[in-house]
């Protein structure tokens, strides 16, 4: 697999997992057949040995193949986290919290969907591991390139 010293599957979110799927459906049956009519044409030019149509197809065709691979692995080796408890911060909820004056929310997912620009962020992010399993009222404090800084969690959404 993929992700040294871990456990033998990544949590992912359901409509992460749902993505990944629909990404995979599309490869399958859009891009893959794209793919193969390209080398068809390519090689119906003749020689292959100097024709770089058929060389960008081959080419294509791999990193098609190579995704399709990868998403088959991810999928096989995804736990969807339903929240073992609906009080505590798990994968998959939104969980609010109070820094400096401000409130700020966050979704916490899977290490494969987290875009912290977005507001995603992995339960195995040092924010999100500080988070993780806490419950509404707790406080942490999480180290960061400003010094530390405390949280205050207020509410935690499924």
């Amino acid at each position: 697999m993929y992700y040294m010293n871990q456990p033998d599957y990544v949590y992912i979110t359901r409509a992460g997992l749902e993505k990944l799927k629909a990404e995979l459906k599309e490869l399958k049956e859009a891009k893959r057949p794209e793919s193969a009519q390209k080398i068809k044409e390519a090689r119906d030019m003749g020689d292959i040995s100097e024709n770089s149509l058929y060389d960008s197809a081959r080419q294509e065709q791999a990193l098609i193949e190579g995704r399709i691979a990868e998403l088959e692995d991810i999928i096989k080796h995804s736990k969807v986290s339903e929240g073992a408890t609906k009080d505590s911060v798990d994968v998959g909820c939104r969980v609010t919290v109070h820094i400096d004056g401000d409130e700020e929310e966050f979704h916490i997912v899977g290490p494969l969907e987290a875009d912290p620009m977005n507001r995603k962020i992995s339960h195995q992010s040092p924010l999100g591991e500080a988070l993780y399993g806490k419950k509404v009222g707790d406080k942490i404090e999480v180290e960061a390139p400003v010094g530390i800084l405390t949280y205050t969690i207020l509410t935690i959404k499924y």
